[in-house]
């Protein structure tokens, strides 16, 4: 069986995650990742008759994923319970677009496909119904997602600093790894799997699928 693209809502606590799961998989991903320099040119004067200019790295921009899908209501594509154009709109939006108002935005939701596993924000939502019955109802139509990186202030604090036992780090698994193979590089140690484990919320240490980003907070002297 085909895997088929979810989206799935970032837990907060004592809420439940939330999933959309797509009908039909998208025909092509755009994953877009940029750097910001700064042109420090005028701030520091070259000598006289050279041109080069200073450029520093100032940050990485969020990365951005983009996508389209296909929803239908025909009958044509299978289903295990038949949802109108606007119900699966609804179940779309319900999972990344409407406001939480106990957290006071939108939810945060990690994109699952295949190898692919994307962690940010909706950024912006576009519909166009294609084909509608005789009375005006939509019965098919694509829905263009784009979505923004998103890092929580630990993996930020994490990214930003050198690699030590001491240090806070955020590893993204890759197919191959263990969880106690990672703890023995980190750590130098890899006893400390079952505690990394409970951190990331993780419902099995043999089950972890490649792309997820992994939080090793610092030993505890």
């Amino acid at each position: 069986m085909v895997d088929k693209l979810k989206i799935s809502s970032i837990a907060e606590s004592g809420n439940a995650a939330e999933t959309f799961q797509a009908m039909l998989n998208p025909e092509s991903l755009s994953h877009e990742v940029g750097i910001n320099y700064t042109d420090d040119s005028c701030k520091n004067r070259q000598p006289q008759g050279n041109n080069g200019k200073k450029v520093e790295l100032s940050g990485y921009q969020s990365e951005t994923l983009k996508f389209d899908i296909l929803m239908d209501a025909t009958g044509v594509v299978e289903q295990k319970k038949a949802k109108s154009i606007a119900q699966q709109l609804k179940s779309l939006k319900k999972v990344t677009y409407d406001y939480r108002g106990s957290q006071h935005e939108p939810n945060k939701v990690k994109i699952f496909w295949g190898t692919l596993t994307f962690q940010g924000r909706l950024s912006s939502m576009s519909v166009s119904y294609t084909l509608f019955n005789s009375s005006g109802t939509p019965l098919r139509a694509k829905v263009s997602l784009s979505f923004k990186g998103y890092l929580s202030e630990e993996e930020k604090e994490a990214e930003a600093k050198k690699s030590s036992p001491d240090l806070t780090h955020l590893v993204e698994f890759k197919a191959g790894d263990t969880l106690p193979q990672l703890c023995e590089k980190i750590y130098r140690d890899s006893r400390y799997y079952p505690d990394v484990a409970r951190v990331n919320h993780l419902a099995s240490v043999r089950h972890i699928r490649p792309g997820t980003r992994l939080y090793f907070p610092p030993l505890v002297k």
